[in-house]
């Protein structure tokens, strides 16, 4: 079984909204949906879990009736940070997965996820216990203390940018969250880092530039741009 575990606890201020940005509207649908469709159309996702900002479980609930999101099985609670959010949804799943069954934990904010970068998430996992979509760095990367100055730089073929979705096996999921209460580790915002900080070695699998992840005004023309140029070729 692959369950897509959907992030959409956060409510930033950065996209200088009224409400949370996952639940914004663009072009007369909710961000958040974008997301899920994606995820409901592909065949190999059997289930969809949100861990959801506090207070908006209903919304969420009604705009799943409205656009027919009909994998959307669980609607969770978050925690008070990204860490925390996705150990709570990881372990409201304990009595419905297996060890072998794979989470794929997505922004709900980064709403252009392709089929291909979904399915080669699970095709990895599967292989290598692990699957993070991920891209080559192009910039130039320059080590700095204080964003200010720098002099030392850094190889560009050493770097990877993480996105999401990040899917791992169930069981071993879980074990991370349970490893890192006993070990004291907190503030870990994405299950990657969390997996480097307990000693284990990543996998990755097919990134995009275009799983643009929506934190700024930008991100969002960014996002607006790639729909029209998808509606464009849509029409010819």
């Amino acid at each position: 079984m692959n369950i897509a575990m959907i992030l959409a606890g956060g409510c930033g201020s950065r996209t200088e909204q009224d409400i949370p940005k996952q639940f914004m509207n663009v072009y007369d649908k909710p961000l958040i949906i974008y997301t899920l469709e994606n995820f409901e159309r592909h065949p190999d996702i059997d289930g969809i879990a949100v861990v959801c900002l506090e207070g908006w479980h209903e919304v969420l609930k009604a705009y799943a009736r409205q656009y027919g999101i009909s994998k959307l099985n669980w609607i969770l609670d978050g925690g008070a940070d990204g860490q925390e959010s996705t150990h709570k949804g990881i372990t409201a799943l304990r009595d419905v997965c297996e060890n072998d069954d794979i989470i794929l934990v997505h922004d709900a904010i980064r709403p252009f996820i392709t089929e291909e970068v979904i399915a080669d998430a699970i095709t990895k996992c599967g292989r290598k216990g692990s699957g993070l979509s991920a891209v080559r760095c192009q910039e130039t990367i320059v080590r700095t203390d204080d964003g200010k100055s720098g002099s030392e730089g850094i190889s560009r073929q050493e770097i990877m940018r993480v996105q999401t979705p990040q899917a791992y096996k169930y069981g071993k999921a879980l074990w991370a969250y349970e490893e890192a209460d006993k070990r004291g580790i907190k503030g870990e915002v994405y299950i990657n880092t969390l997996m480097l900080r307990l000693g284990e070695t990543v996998y990755f699998s097919k990134g995009t530039e275009k799983n643009v992840k929506i934190t700024t005004i930008d991100d969002l023309e960014v996002f607006k741009a790639l729909l029209n140029m998808e509606r464009e070729d849509w029409m010819k």
